[in-house]
């Protein structure tokens, strides 16, 4: 089908689902692409009844493909990988299927297949252009995302979640490093965080931050563009980070810098595996895990500060 003389194409890829990061990056730049699933949740009655997650869609313009080259491109991407030996894993296949799809705005398309989804005992994030009739003890927290990471689907920002509602106290300064959608920061304001410094080192992602804080009437947050240095020491009773494991381990002495004596932490986006680094590091700055929390094959430590 041709449309400016161009046509839509699905090209769907078997993975390794901790591979689909790096996969992304390839086809976004080498092909012009339109948008990207990496995982497809199916939820009734707002629990997750299906997951598809070893299947990549991109959906990419062209006039027309090679399938044999299209093939051939990502066995030589792969085995440039499993040469290079940078992942201690299985990839998984890549093998391609491509399809020609109708012309439809990928940019709106995923929002269809995102609905509400309780994170928590209190906590339901939704979309912002859903309706949702909460019940008497839920939470609401209404995100659009943009470009910046925090939908509320991902297992990292719901172990996030969850350690919030268990160990902050009401009334907590709270700090919040790579705040992506704002998400973190606006769940702790709800659960009743009494100030928030929220912070990322993409520029893009700070107005995103920003209008959802307004969209969920929470224009107290102080979101600020940076990293933990910038932020003041010894301050903060209660921290996320939900960044990757070896930043984690990287800035655990500015973390520990900035939270009071009997401050909790918890950091998450570490992949089952690398976790090892994230706790040398904690030992290393004297500090102590309370509570290992894991979701698939994502792990997260809620961290205190003793002394």
């Amino acid at each position: 089908m041709q449309v400016n003389d161009k046509t839509y194409w699905e090209l769907c890829i078997k993975i390794n689902p901790l591979i689909a990061d790096v996969l992304c990056d390839i086809i976004q730049s080498e092909f012009e692409c339109e948008g990207i699933v990496t995982e497809e949740e199916t939820y009734k009655n707002l629990e997750l009844v299906k997951t598809t997650r070893d299947t990549l869609k991109a959906y990419i313009i062209a006039d027309s493909l090679d399938f044999n080259e299209i093939k051939r491109f990502f066995k030589e991407k792969r085995k440039e990988l499993t040469d290079a030996k940078i992942f201690d894993f299985d990839l998984g296949s890549w093998d391609v299927e491509i399809k020609k799809q109708e012309i439809v705005d990928w940019s709106k398309k995923w929002k269809e297949n995102w609905k509400p989804t309780k994170i928590s005992d209190k906590i339901v994030i939704c979309p912002s252009w859903e309706h949702y009739k909460k019940s008497a003890n839920e939470i609401i927290v209404n995100i659009d995302p943009g470009n910046a990471f925090g939908t509320g689907t991902h297992a990292t920002t719901q172990l996030c979640i969850k350690a919030c509602e268990k160990y902050m106290q009401k009334g907590s300064l709270t700090a919040d490093i790579g705040t992506g959608s704002g998400i973190l920061a606006i769940c702790a304001m709800k659960l009743g965080a009494k100030n928030i410094d929220a912070v990322d080192n993409d520029p893009t992602v700070i107005e995103t931050a920003k209008n959802n804080a307004l969209i969920n009437k929470e224009n107290t947050i102080n979101f600020k563009l940076g990293t933990s240095d910038i932020l003041p020491s010894s301050k903060y009773d209660f921290v996320f980070a939900n960044i990757l494991h070896n930043v984690l381990a990287q800035i655990m002495p500015d973390l520990k810098r900035i939270m009071k004596k009997g401050a909790k932490i918890v950091l998450s986006g570490i992949i089952e595996g690398k976790e090892p680094t994230v706790k040398e590091a904690i030992e290393k700055n004297g500090m102590k895990i309370i509570e290992e929390m894991r979701q698939q094959e994502w792990i997260a430590f809620v961290v205190e500060k003793e002394i």
